[in-house]
């Protein structure tokens, strides 16, 4: 089995694995990966014993962030989250949140970036409800796949 996989499988498989150990689950889109994605997912699995990423769905990116997102697709996002040492299991999800992912899941710890209000992250009141902790992230990088389409399109104009 490879690291990517669906809702139903991560949740039959971390029934095994979870035993004693703490389960950590991010989201995003991870359109163009950069250094700021690897050192968030870095940071996110210093959390716990096992990271899980939702991914968006290509159909889902395209609501939240317009006709021209995402950059990459899916299978490709997916692969290259997936080959990296930090991250257990990628999960993708056709919604515009991962809220079905994190009742189903239901990680130990939540976790997103430091631009998120820590009181606005979705999924908070699931993990709360247990006894889970919804943490942040803090940027070490200046960088983002918004910023980095905008310096691609400045160079070629």
């Amino acid at each position: 089995m490879g690291k990517v996989v669906d809702l139903q499988t991560v949740v039959k498989e971390l029934e095994n694995l979870r035993k004693g150990k703490k389960v950590v689950f991010t989201n995003g889109c991870f359109d163009i990966l950069h250094a700021g994605h690897v050192h968030y997912l870095n940071e996110c699995k210093k959390l716990g014993d096992i990271l899980v990423v939702g991914i968006n769905s290509d159909n889902s990116i395209k609501r939240l962030k317009g006709e021209k997102r995402p950059i990459l697709p899916l299978e490709l996002r997916a692969y290259t989250l997936s080959n990296l040492c930090a991250v257990d299991f990628v999960v993708p999800f056709e919604e515009d949140t991962p809220y079905n992912l994190i009742k189903e899941i239901k990680p130990d710890i939540l976790v997103k970036g430091g631009d998120w209000d820590i009181n606005q992250i979705v999924g908070k009141d699931i993990v709360e409800s247990y006894g889970g902790k919804v943490l942040t992230v803090p940027f070490k990088f200046n960088i983002s796949t918004s910023k980095i389409v905008e310096k691609i399109l400045e160079r070629y104009r």
